[in-house]
């Protein structure tokens, strides 16, 4: 028998992400996962500025920008009949290597550290795993499986294996058991938890089953006579369905609708040409690497994401629809959340009870985001195409006329998110000291910086490299703002009360003092501002209340 605190049954992103997180505290942590290895396919195909952010504070945003689409690549979104023949509209999104730089210029809704990085998942996945391993405290183990585990009152046991059954199964005792295990996860079922919302929703396109296919073809940029994308919608009568740039040269992620009454289950890879085919309007080379079938139409989450010392994670705890690119995302935020929180009880700063805020912050994002994404489904999927949408004539020059005006609208919609990506808020936790007063709107297209308590703290260039957040402690930070640095000590004192790491910074820019407006402002390690003020009176119930400590009494 083993022991380590934490247990981590998936090695995606949020399993993966929670490694990183418990290991650059120190915190010992096991993951295991039945794959052989990271993802194959390339699954998710957008990570969000927010998210990018978070990579940038562990020190790898930059490798991760690296990957994927080569630095010069188009990002653009563009909507089509099919891939050889008429565009419809289209959104122009910055090339890698042009966000790194634009990014330092930009304000209002898009002011951040990093911009969103079109990359699919099977890259990201990688670079999450190499830094988990590199922290000594790490133990991750793919190709290995849970096979059950069992609750007693101050501990809980897990049995593991690998896969091939070549050794005993082993025995782990541990403190808590986290589920990151997917949608089918044997966690939250063991667990009796339950998806709420709606499920089963059908659309003409991103509602239903459909069907994914992953391919490689040296030809098929020869036979799109338009200017290069990242993403590519086709819309026609016969079958809705997108592309996805892999790499920039000759991998592509497809995805298409399937119709009622046809059976993919049974497709082959001769079926798997011909539904391409259809998309891009002619025949090309294809290699197909692999094929699908999937369902969409899901806007699922759980309202609790905990019981007792099990806590369950990213699509175990919720399920998307693939619009907007939240789901993986929100999976990565679910971690940073609950990374900090599980390392503060670990190491005895908090009490137990802290464990308890990450179903109260993290369910209500979840619901959040969901909803926003079958928004976006429903816009791009429940759009009517006619039969004559192809044709030369009166009727199908004017109806794509109007899917054009219609489309350059949607790509807007889902694709310019700063509101989505940096808006998320936790304005009922317990340890969220909290302001009267109105608070911003939660509109997707538009985010208004706010230094309130529960968001993200408002952005800002130090200079031309250095942010802000990169000042920021990789634990708890009290931003000092103004040309005077206010009396702190007594914050100070409590961190070190209560043994947590309080970085002290001060900037004298007038334009932080005018963002935040306050001259102290306490930041949580998940870059989430947890208090704001003009003095250090009530310092020590401050710090008592954010570490959860007023929960245990």
């Amino acid at each position: 028998m083993i022991e380590t605190p934490i247990v981590i049954v998936g090695g995606g992103p949020s399993g993966l992400m929670l490694a990183n997180e418990l290991g650059i505290r120190g915190v010992p942590a096991l993951l295991v996962d039945a794959k052989p290895s990271t993802a194959f396919n390339p699954q998710a195909n957008a990570t969000q500025a927010r998210t990018m952010e978070y990579f940038r504070r562990l020190g790898f945003a930059s490798e991760i920008r690296k990957l994927g689409l080569p630095p010069d690549h188009p990002t653009d979104i563009a909507y089509l009949t099919r891939l050889s023949t008429y565009e419809l509209a289209r959104l122009s999104l910055p090339t890698s290597a042009q966000s790194a730089l634009k990014v330092r210029s930009m304000g209002g809704s898009w002011s951040a550290a990093e911009l969103p990085h079109r990359i699919s998942q099977k890259y990201v996945e990688p670079v999450l795993k190499k830094h988990a391993e590199k922290w000594k405290t790490n133990d991750i183990r793919f190709a290995w499986k849970l096979n059950r585990y069992e609750r007693f009152s101050d501990h809980i046991k897990v049995w593991i294996q690998p896969i091939d059954n070549s050794t005993e199964e082993l025995e782990v005792r541990t403190q808590y058991l986290i589920g990151a295990d997917g949608a089918r996860s044997q966690i939250r079922q063991s667990l009796g938890i339950s998806y709420v919302g709606d499920t089963g929703v059908k659309r003409g396109f991103m509602g239903g089953q459909m069907f994914a296919v992953y391919f490689k073809s040296e030809t098929l940029y020869d036979k799109i006579p338009h200017p290069r994308c990242w993403m590519y919608v086709t819309v026609n009568a016969q079958r809705r369905s997108l592309l996805l740039s892999v790499n920039g040269a000759n991998e592509f992620a497809f995805h298409a609708a399937i119709h009622e009454g046809e059976s993919a289950d049974d497709w082959t890879k001769d079926d798997a040409y011909s539904v391409l085919t259809q998309a891009i309007g002619c025949e090309i080379d294809a290699e197909i690497l692999s094929f699908l079938t999937w369902t969409a139409g899901h806007s699922l989450y759980t309202e609790k994401m905990s019981d007792d010392r099990v806590f369950i994670m990213g699509d175990a705890a919720h399920l998307f629809t693939p619009t907007g690119g939240l789901g993986y995302n929100t999976a990565v935020e679910d971690a940073v959340n609950l990374g900090w929180k599980l390392a503060s009880v670990v190491k005895g700063n908090s009490p137990k009870e802290l464990l308890e805020t990450y179903t109260i912050e993290r369910s209500p994002i979840a619901k959040r985001n969901t909803t926003y994404a079958k928004r976006f489904a429903d816009s791009v999927g429940l759009f009517e195409v006619s039969d004559d949408f192809e044709m030369d004539n009166a009727k199908g020059v004017s109806d794509r006329l109007r899917a054009s005006e219609y489309f350059n609208a949607h790509v807007r919609l889902e694709f310019n998110i700063p509101g989505v990506t940096f808006g998320s808020r936790y304005d009922r936790s317990p340890i969220i000291l909290g302001e009267s007063g109105a608070l911003p709107p939660d509109e997707p297209n538009t985010y208004n910086p706010f230094a309130g308590p529960g968001g993200r703290p408002p952005h800002f260039w130090i200079n031309d490299e250095l942010s802000l957040f990169d000042t920021f402690g990789q634990d708890w930070t009290l931003l000092c703002t103004g040309q005077d640095i206010q009396p702190h000590k007594n914050f100070i004192e409590a961190a070190s009360r209560r043994g947590i790491n309080l970085k002290v910074i001060h900037h004298t820019q007038i334009e932080i003092l005018n963002l935040y407006e306050a001259s102290l402002i306490l930041i949580r390690p998940d870059q989430i501002v947890a208090w704001r003020g003009n003095n250090d009176d009530h310092a020590i119930d401050i710090i008592d209340q954010v570490l959860g400590w007023k929960l245990s009494k």
